[in-house]
């Protein structure tokens, strides 16, 4: 029986990393790779109240990521249906590469700690369409933005999904991840780009813009929604310090906060003008697909955990490296090529918090590790494939131009972090 599982699992991640060639949705694996798991856990001789009690227990954890990345996504869509992120674009006054590489590099880096490296780099890649005409200039820049999303996700509770995961499982703490991952998170950054600040010369070429000047009225409209959003998700953390109740049920606050001033906002216009800025029209437009990739690869990790297979694996890393420092930088790399949401839950998993408490070195690390270990292929993160997307990025132009450099910068973020720890204990 757990054979059977590992199998179906090992086909259906396999299926999932060659969406590109075979063209079928990754989702539709994912989702199938799940309930066959399951499937073939409840037909087995383990009895079937057991297993149908471990999939509440597990569906109950799974749901409170899925709620929170709904409502994340929810407000990020309203904010970008007002142009709130136009706020942004219209400080961006630099034509020189070297200046322009080291400002979009920033904003996505502390961008992506407030939301999550996902929408931070489909609004940078998009937002670089508008400042950027030439092709292959956006490519180095895209390059960048996931470098930097991924960097600066890594150091948020809220700013990547495997760190989400680690904060509502319990394995570290929002103030402890802020203080000990910034400066590793910023070496991650600062090593790739400045080796790109070298490379880059002249000055780019701007897009030709549209000259559509907003009413006052929608200006004000869409500053105020532009930083509520932003205020809401930053006091997600806030508001868990604060009740102690799970993340996604701040989130859901902050959700129905936003719904409740947009329709306050929007009261006097018809239908027809505030169908599209409404939260109804945003949950449309939100990528569901997403969540239900999650929900299929969280299924699959659960499965694995309920059958043993992941404390074997435990076992076997434990055993084969003896050193939590090369177990996470393993973990890390794996992450590059496997997607990093199954990793950590499946890490989670093996490692019990009875032995591995709250803000353990090791959870810290592989925090670090699993949000910027992504960065070393173009689909190791779902920053990465959100700009290969839309700037229809080359697999092997990444492998040669990139993934070295953030090599590079993982590996310097990996040597902070433990020296600085060293320094600390």
């Amino acid at each position: 029986m757990t054979s059977a599982i590992l199998l179906v699992f090992i086909t259906g991640y396999l299926l999932i990393t060659l969406e590109h060639i075979i063209k079928i949705n990754k989702v539709a694996f994912a989702l199938v790779t799940g309930v066959v798991c399951w499937t073939i856990y409840i037909l087995s001789p383990s009895g079937k109240e057991n297993v149908l009690h471990q999939l509440a227990e597990h569906l109950g954890d799974i749901s409170g990521i899925l709620f929170f990345l709904l409502g994340a996504m929810t407000i990020v869509e309203l904010i970008d249906a007002h142009n709130g992120f136009d706020l942004v674009t219209e400080k961006i006054y630099a034509t020189d590469k070297k200046k322009l590489i080291w400002i979009i590099s920033f904003i996505s880096f502390f961008l992506s700690a407030v939301l999550d490296n996902l929408t931070t780099t489909i609004v940078m890649v998009s937002l670089i369409k508008k400042i950027i005409a030439d092709k292959n200039d956006r490519l180095f820049f895209a390059g960048m933005i996931v470098i930097a999303a991924n960097a600066g996700g890594a150091w948020s509770p809220i700013g990547d999904v495997t760190t989400t995961m680690l904060w509502i499982g319990g394995q570290i703490t929002a103030g402890s991840i802020m203080a000990k991952l910034l400066i590793p998170s910023l070496v991650c950054l600062f090593t790739p780009l400045l080796v790109m600040h070298f490379s880059l010369k002249g000055k780019i070429t701007k897009p030709a813009q549209s000259t559509t000047k907003l009413t006052s009225t929608k200006a004000r409209e869409r500053n105020i929604i532009f930083f509520l959003g932003l205020v809401l998700l930053i006091a997600v953390p806030v508001f868990k310090t604060m009740t102690h109740l799970p993340p996604f049920m701040g989130m859901l606050l902050s959700l129905g906060i936003m719904w409740i001033v947009t329709e306050i906002i929007h009261s006097g216009k018809s239908s027809e003008d505030k169908d599209f800025l409404s939260v109804v029209y945003a949950l449309r437009k939100i990528d569901t697909p997403s969540i239900l990739f999650f929900l299929g690869i969280l299924l699959s990790v659960a499965a694995l955990q309920s059958t043993g297979q992941l404390l074997q694996a435990s076992a076997w890393l434990s055993n084969t490296l003896k050193n939590e420092s090369l177990i996470s930088i393993t973990i890390g790399l794996f992450s590059a090529v496997v997607d990093n949401v199954p990793i950590v839950a499946a890490v989670q998993a093996m490692y019990p918090l009875e032995h591995y408490p709250t803000n353990h070195y090791l959870w810290e690390f592989l925090a670090y590790t699993t949000g910027t270990g992504g960065s070393v292929l173009i689909i190791g993160s779902a920053a990465g494939v959100a700009a290969m997307g839309i700037e229809k990025i080359n697999f092997f132009w990444y492998i040669k131009k990139i993934s070295l450099w953030a090599l590079i910068g993982y590996f310097a973020g990996a040597a902070v972090y433990i020296i600085q720890n060293a320094f600390l204990s």
